[in-house]
């Protein structure tokens, strides 16, 4: 008896450590938004503010930008977008940088939309 459960012990323990494979994790590995995808401020962008509770901080009475419903846009660009320019936006070096640890995906979206024009579509 003792026997068997040094073996179930052993092989729970091996399995443990070598049934993860993977170097990072699924979030860490950057995203590619496919050529010809169109990303709307409306559709993909604002879900963002508010799946990351950002307007918790950034409110009219708060942190600026406000990205409360309505005003967002006009509150982003030009101030924190520069259209065409993902590097050189504040928003978007922010958010890759760690700001609310926003996920991969998310930034790959603002990314492209800042990219391809920053358009309020």
């Amino acid at each position: 008896m003792k026997k068997l459960l040094k073996i179930v012990l052993v092989s729970s323990i091996t399995l443990l450590f070598f049934s993860c494979y993977y170097d990072e994790f699924p979030e860490d590995i950057p995203v590619d938004i496919p050529e010809g995808t169109v990303v709307s401020f409306a559709d993909d962008i604002t879900p963002i503010f508010v799946n990351y509770n950002c307007t918790q901080c950034h409110n009219a009475s708060g942190q600026n930008p406000d990205l409360t419903a309505g005003g967002e846009y006009s509150n982003l660009v030009p101030a924190y977008v520069s259209a065409g320019n993902s590097a050189g936006s504040s928003l978007y070096t922010k958010l890759a940088g760690g700001h609310r640890s926003v996920d991969a995906t998310s930034l790959a979206l603002i990314e492209k939309w800042i990219n391809d024009g920053a358009e309020n579509n």
